[in-house]
């Protein structure tokens, strides 16, 4: 009734009833949950532990780690551990082996809401993800309308292959199709407006936004690199759109490309950001500050596990982090300043950025607090109080979007025609 009654105030009309509904189940997912759910009880189990060791030393019994207890009790808890991770990976056996069974059996397409969910999972525990080699775990990949291309073999399915690339990478806990939106006037996308207006090839990129931005930067230069090896006719142009994250993506790919001194980067000729958080973004600084504050009192201490379930994509948006070496000397709850290698915009390639804002208009104030809900104005804008971190633009080619909200940003035709006027300049 509440969601009913959301709609009807913002005058959005209900979804479509469907006459088949959409499978949002995959064989794999049963296992992807079983492994969620002993991860979980293995977590609570060592939260529940830690808190008891800390009962514990208050009455003077102390142990070798403050967050194990000892005796009887730790035999306790070791046991309760065992008998989780024995009777998960019985369960996982057992999973993967009616998977192997069912393999000839066809499955419906992916569905939009079944991807927006594993794409949030992702954003949040991604890395954990990928280290146990999870179901849910989202593999990078070049797609157009869903479908992936084969990067040694790209065939662009409909359209015919053009020597103009613009590549679309979003954000945090986001996916390739949500840059398609439904607006009352039909389906809004800035990729096709501006393929469509400008001859380019829209490729989209879906990634794991959980990993660290370096490991996705690192893995994007490459296959970049195969993408335009292989493509069907020579490439003149490779344009970016990135939104949020995605623009930190892109600019480590391009220096990890240029330290290989891989080729695709001399073909790289507009880079758009969409309020991306080149400095970072105050929440996550507001989640490591939560981390510092449960760490300081023994009662609290275990419970740091829980509130450091951000993943390593999040971490890195405490100041905008890009390479390796930027993350490996902040590991820790205790490095929280900005340990960052300063890393300029490269010459030869044009460099756009849209900031949003929910302001009427600019102002002092406005420009320190106010941003687009996720990002402050001058991280999207790249302004920074020390120069080396600052990140110049050309005068024309930055934008402000007043009254407008971080995922607004992918919606507003006004962002349209403005990437249309730098792109086509």
């Amino acid at each position: 009734a509440g969601v009913r009654q959301t709609r009807q105030e913002l005058g959005i009309s209900p979804p479509k009833r469907e006459s088949a509904p959409i499978n949002h189940f995959r064989r794999t997912d049963l296992r992807g949950l079983a492994r969620l759910a002993t991860q979980a009880t293995e977590g609570v189990a060592r939260i529940t532990e830690g808190v008891h060791q800390s009962v514990w030393s208050t009455l003077g019994v102390h142990g070798r780690d403050p967050q194990r207890t000892g005796g009887l009790t730790g035999l306790v808890y070791r046991s309760v551990a065992g008998i989780t991770r024995g009777a998960g990976w019985s369960v996982d056996q057992l999973l993967a082996r009616l998977e192997s069974i069912s393999d000839g059996l066809g499955e419906q397409p992916d569905s939009k809401q079944r991807s927006a969910l594993i794409s949030v999972l992702n954003g949040v525990m991604g890395d954990r993800l990928a280290a146990d080699n999870s179901p849910f775990a989202i593999r990078m990949s070049l797609r157009v309308d869903g479908v992936d291309l084969d990067p040694l073999q790209p065939e662009v399915p409909a359209v015919p292959a053009r020597n103009k690339i613009l590549l679309m990478i979003h954000g945090l806990c986001m996916n390739d199709l949500q840059w398609r939106s439904s607006e009352a006037a039909g389906a809004f996308d800035h990729g096709r407006v501006v393929a469509d207006a400008l001859g380019y090839n829209a490729i989209y990129l879906r990634y794991n936004s959980g990993r660290h931005v370096s490991h996705n930067g690192s893995e994007l230069a490459h296959r970049l690199e195969q993408l335009l090896q292989n493509w069907p006719v020579p490439v003149d142009e490779l344009s970016v759109l990135a939104h949020s994250m995605g623009g930190l993506v892109i600019r480590s790919a391009i220096h990890q490309a240029a330290e290989r001194a891989l080729a695709w980067p001399a073909r790289l000729k507009h880079v758009v950001f969409l309020g991306t958080p080149h400095h970072g973004a105050p929440l996550e600084r507001a989640g490591h500050g939560v981390d510092l504050l449960l760490a300081s009192s023994r009662w609290t201490a275990p419970f740091v596990r829980l509130a450091g379930l951000r993943s390593a994509g999040i971490t890195d948006l405490r100041h905008g982090n890009l390479l390796e070496r930027d993350w490996q000397q902040g590991v820790g709850i205790e490095r929280g300043g900005d340990t960052r290698v300063p890393l300029p915009l490269p010459h030869g390639t044009s460099f756009h950025t849209v900031a949003a804002t929910t302001a009427a208009r600019r102002g002092p104030l406005a420009d320190r607090l106010s941003g687009d809900g996720l990002v402050p104005l001058n991280s999207a804008l790249g302004r920074h109080r020390e120069a080396r971190h600052r990140l110049v633009f050309a005068d024309d080619s930055t934008w402000i979007s007043y009254r407008t909200g971080h995922l607004a940003l992918l919606r507003r035709p006004a962002v349209t025609d403005r990437i249309l006027r730098w792109l086509s300049a």
